[in-house]
């Protein structure tokens, strides 16, 4: 039987790290009232890594899946399959996926986009790994790349001190051992309200409002419960107990909702990777970038049980258990 199995994982920030002090002088600037404690004590967000201008998604993914082809020992042209998770493409066509694979240089390995938003990273995950499994494909990147700072309101304190730039990557590849053991996606049209950019490009110029908007207590509440559900769920396909995970790798949206969805799982946050301080909530990004982390930190290591689980806009959500 064929498995996919993780090879290697990487990742990438901008330059420019910004520190809660430092975003509220900038709000103040703008009129907006904020402070670092303010942030801090509702988000856990310790500071964020915004992108200048000039860097793109595709440019961050790049980096992030050349650093995971280094860990992997593989080069480009071993890569049959290359998925991006992004909401914030460089350009409504051809594909992110598609420009990363024309700057890695493996011409002919499919490539295509994956839009689940704060869930695309776990969605091409899950993509990929069935690609693998039926043969499909022998190795593939799976990448999440976010410039969010771009479509964020700068005058909306309640969602612009939430979110920061970055990408990360890992390598999946073919095996006759697990890997991944069980996947598990869901989403729900009908809260698509409670979370969205809604603008669009219409005739060169942009119509609708083109920056994120959020209710923040139905998102919370949403969140929590379907974390909670999906991480059950992928555990009883893999017929392994909760307690037998050595890491929980949620998405980093805030420290409240990590708390209160280890606390329903009963996961001690000891068994919680938290970048969330570090990089606050970098969308489809968030998840590999904390996988990377943990593994470059020396807190993964080879053999231990990873739950991944992710939720955003849509709403969609999902969840992967693998072995590293």
């Amino acid at each position: 039987m064929i498995y996919s199995k993780l090879l290697g994982t990487g990742s990438a920030l901008p330059e420019r790290c910004v520190s809660n002090q430092m975003l509220v002088e900038e709000l103040a600037a703008r009129g907006i009232e904020s402070s670092s404690a303010w942030i801090e004590e509702r988000t856990g967000i310790r500071q964020r890594y915004i992108a200048d201008p000039s860097l793109s998604s595709s440019q961050l993914g790049l980096q992030s899946a050349q650093r995971a082809l280094e860990m992997a020992g593989l080069g480009a042209n071993d890569i049959d399959l290359i998925i991006v998770a992004t909401s914030t493409p460089d350009v409504i066509f051809p594909s992110t996926a598609c420009l990363i694979q024309q700057q890695l240089g493996c011409k002919g390995a499919a490539a295509f986009d994956v839009q689940a938003v704060c869930a695309g990273f776990v969605y091409g995950v899950s993509t990929a790994d069935a690609m693998i499994r039926t043969g499909m494909a022998q190795r593939a990147l799976v990448i999440g790349a976010e410039v969010f700072s771009r479509i964020l309101d700068w005058h909306d304190r309640g969602t612009c001190v939430l979110f920061g730039d970055g990408a990360g990557a890992v390598v999946l590849g073919a095996d006759n051992s697990p890997g991944v053991h069980a996947c598990a996606l869901h989403a729900d049209g009908s809260l698509v309200s409670i979370l969205q950019t809604a603008g669009q490009v219409c005739g060169g110029v942009v119509c609708g409002h083109p920056f994120l908007t959020m209710d923040g207590q139905a998102v919370f509440k949403t969140a929590v419960n379907v974390l909670d559900q999906v991480a059950r769920e992928v555990c009883a396909k893999a017929k392994i107990a909760l307690d037998e995970v050595d890491w929980l790798i949620p998405h980093q949206a805030n420290i409240r909702i990590l708390q209160a969805t280890a606390k329903r799982l009963g996961v001690p946050l000891a068994k919680v990777i938290v970048t969330v301080d570090q990089h606050a909530n970098t969308s489809a990004a968030s998840i590999p970038l904390a996988l990377d982390w943990g593994v470059r930190h020396g807190q993964i290591r080879r053999g231990q049980k990873l739950l991944l689980e992710g939720v955003g806009g849509g709403m969609a959500w999902g969840a992967c258990l693998l072995t590293y």
